[in-house]
């Protein structure tokens, strides 16, 4: 097991073990043990009571964090000539087809979110072999598939983000940064967390949220009581 720094042991000194905080304490606590020069990422994971393997268990959705997530992202739409001037309006950062459709598969990857048409879906068929491990791939469920181009565009950059559960039943998102006031982070927090409890399967049985934690890019995780969000 890696050695901690001074900096991680202050950081771990500061929260309890075996506590379980509020979501309050616990985003106000986020800023107190971040200590790294940058301004970090403040992450979420909740631990699911599914299984991941059944198709009737799936968990997976969209949720637009009030206050963003303190990331610029970088989205190219993948728009037939007619729909361009509306992505670029929106503020899509590449705009175009068969030129990124070709550097894509010359393994170009560099943006966060891909937005298209469902008449352009047929092309990306092809292409998931690399945009789906890098999560590129855009879906109807998650918005990023739609003839309303600019509004998806639109949701992408104000904080509309997807998540999806892993195989361990683990759903893992950003959602802010250190820099964000602690209720900022709360709210944000709140959003995903209600979310996710709306999306909980009728097949799910049991508890369903079974632990939560809260963590920046550099620091130890905090362990939130399910009950208190």
């Amino acid at each position: 097991m890696a050695k901690l720094t001074k900096k991680q042991k202050v950081a771990a000194s500061k929260i309890e073990k075996n506590k379980l905080y509020s979501l309050k304490d616990a985003s106000a606590l986020i800023k107190e043990v971040a200590s790294a020069k940058f301004d970090e990422s403040v992450d979420i994971a909740v631990k699911l009571g599914v299984d991941p393997r059944k198709a009737n268990q799936m968990v997976r959705g969209v949720v637009s964090l009030p206050h963003g997530t303190g990331k610029d992202m970088r989205v190219l739409a993948l728009v037939t000539p007619d729909k361009e001037a509306e992505a670029k309006a929106a503020g899509a950062d590449y705009v175009g087809l068969d030129d990124y459709l070709q550097k894509i598969k010359d393994g170009w990857t560099d943006v966060d979110v891909i937005v298209t048409m469902p008449a352009v879906m047929g092309k990306l068929g092809p292409l998931g072999r690399i945009l789906g491990p890098r999560g590129l791939m855009p879906n109807p469920k998650t918005g990023t598939v739609t003839m309303e181009v600019g509004k998806a565009v639109e949701e992408v950059k104000s904080g509309k983000i997807d998540f999806k559960v892993d195989k361990t039943g683990i759903v893992h998102a950003g959602i802010g940064k250190v820099s964000f006031d602690a209720q900022k982070i709360q709210e944000n927090a709140h959003e995903i967390i209600q979310t996710l409890i709306k999306l909980k399967p009728t097949a799910a049985k049991g508890t369903y949220i079974k632990s939560i934690h809260l963590s920046s890019t550099m620091s130890p995780a905090i362990a939130l009581d399910p009950k208190a969000v």
